[in-house]
């Protein structure tokens, strides 16, 4: 019987072209549909591919390109004669097998989505349990390295270096300390200063960094004003709320970065170093935040209203600005000025500082203008 695929060396009107996966010249070949395919070159030379080898690789409209699991990875044979194409096609009953099916795709595609929804849910749900339980935990010594590199990021930024008037830096450490002492915050290693910008705003690095902006010292009309914004602060310090908000937006920037294909991971340094100088926490941490002030004021046989009335001047004049302020970092709204108005008493304690040491504390960064 004779062999159906014993065939004289195939012709074709337009030339057939091999690549040997070595070297990037093109050859000009002709094929013999044997037992195998045999692929001859113009010199003599010859290769055979098992039929059962060869593959479909990917081609423009009218050239069929194939590859061998036999051959160097990236040999590539072209035939571009369409009676030949299909003659060579015919013999290649596994020509397509490495390609993905329809159930393949269909698996592929369900496989992404849970993936996807599994990221959601961990970004949604797991990340901020998993911020709740382990800020707290962070240890001192780590939480100091923190604050120190989120100081030197937040003076680049701003530009420059902390107010050095003595007599006002006196008065203003006299003021953290007694907010500090009355707060049960036993860290004999906080810092607090003051910087020469206009921005209006104050906030607390981990570590038991404070740091009041001087837009916001000259708003402060007196100490109870400037003592419950660092109150406040103080509560994000007692919370852990810097270190959760690090946690939770680190965590939650790597995982969407990791769902859009950011896999260095370089947006959760971004999203990080962002949260600790822009101090954004949750509803939840804000109320609990004023809570702790409100409790820190009265002990201290002060008003909390006050801080707020500070804060409603500074939102209602540049509520509207791009500067950062309190706005920014410390939503205001009607219901926060409403509780802490409800929380005014009369004064039953001495002044947080006389009027000499507010006075140093208002001048603490000279007459000079930033």
């Amino acid at each position: 019987m004779t062999d159906v695929f014993a065939e004289a060396p195939a012709q074709s009107r337009k030339p057939t072209i091999f690549f040997d996966g070595v070297s990037s010249r093109k050859r000009q070949v002709t094929l013999t549909l044997a037992d195998a395919l045999e692929i001859v070159e113009e010199d003599g030379a010859h290769m055979r591919w098992a039929y059962a080898d060869i593959r479909r690789a990917d081609s423009p409209a009218g050239v069929l390109r194939l590859a061998s699991t036999s051959a160097p990875p990236l040999a590539r044979l072209e035939i571009r004669d369409a009676a030949l194409a299909a003659d060579v096609t015919a013999r290649c009953m596994r020509l397509d097998e490495h390609q993905t099916s329809r159930r393949g795709i269909a698996k592929i595609v369900g496989w992404s989505v849970a993936a996807a929804v599994s990221i959601v849910c961990v970004v949604l749900f797991g990340v901020p349990l998993a911020a709740d339980r382990l800020a707290p935990l962070v240890p001192k010594p780590v939480e100091r390295r923190i604050g120190d590199a989120a100081e030197v990021q937040m003076k680049a930024i701003f530009g420059h270096g902390v107010c050095e008037d003595p007599a006002g830096k006196a008065a203003f450490t006299r003021l953290v300390n007694r907010l500090r002492d009355a707060a049960g915050l036993d860290d004999d290693s906080m810092t607090a200063g003051v910087l020469p910008t206009a921005v209006p705003n104050a906030f607390a690095l981990p570590g038991g960094k404070v740091f009041v902006l001087k837009g916001l010292l000259d708003k402060a009309e007196s100490p109870d004003e400037l003592a419950g914004i660092l109150a406040h602060e103080l509560g994000h310090l007692k919370h852990h709320d810097n270190m959760r908000g690090l946690i939770y937006n680190g965590g939650t920037s790597f995982l969407i970065g990791l769902l859009f294909g950011d896999v260095t991971g370089s947006s959760a340094v971004i999203f990080a170093s962002r949260s600790l100088v822009e101090a954004s926490y949750s509803r939840e941490a804000e109320a609990a935040a004023d809570t702790f002030a409100i409790e820190i004021m009265h002990a201290l046989g002060r008003s909390p209203k006050p801080a707020a009335e500070l804060m409603f001047r500074i939102t209602g004049k540049e509520g509207g600005s791009t500067l950062t302020t309190i706005l920014a970092s410390h939503p205001l709204t009607e219901d926060r000025l409403k509780r802490m108005s409800r929380e005014d008493r009369p004064a039953s304690g001495p002044p947080l500082l006389t009027d000499k040491e507010w006075r140093a504390l208002k001048g603490i960064c000279g007459s000079g203008k930033v």
